[in-house]
Formats: structure tokens, C-alpha cells, sequence
């Protein structure tokens, strides 16, 4: 099941990539800028399903 939505993420990163360079190219410049957000949100939410069932690390003082 992660693999679907790591192939899920991959898709919506490419196709918010896709939509940027045609905001881009249509002189809609800040579109683009927030399609390309779009993309690399999918594209760091794809690396953070690797490993699910590590509880988060806090940093301590000592």
C-alpha cells in the first residue's frame, strides 16, 4: 500500500511540475511558484513514508 502512494505523490509532483512550466509559460508567474510548492510538498511527503513506524527523535539538552 505505500508503494501506491509513493506512485500516487510521484504523479501529482509530475503533473504540479507540468503545471507550473505552463503557468510559467502563460506569464503567470506566481501560479507557477505555487505549483512548484505543490510539487516539492508531494515530493517530501513521498520520502517520508519510508519509514512510518519510527517514532519521532527529539533532541535533548544532555
Amino acid at each position: 500500500m505505500a508503494q501506491t502512494k509513493d506512485e500516487n505523490l510521484g504523479y501529482m509532483s509530475d503533473m504540479a511540475l507540468e503545471l507550473a512550466q505552463m503557468a510559467e509559460d502563460s506569464g503567470l508567474a506566481t501560479l507557477a511558484y505555487l505549483f512548484r510548492m505543490a510539487a516539492l510538498e508531494a515530493s517530501t511527503a513521498s520520502s517520508g513514508l519510508a519509514e512510518p513506524d519510527d517514532p519521532p527523535r527529539r533532541m535533548t539538552s544532555h
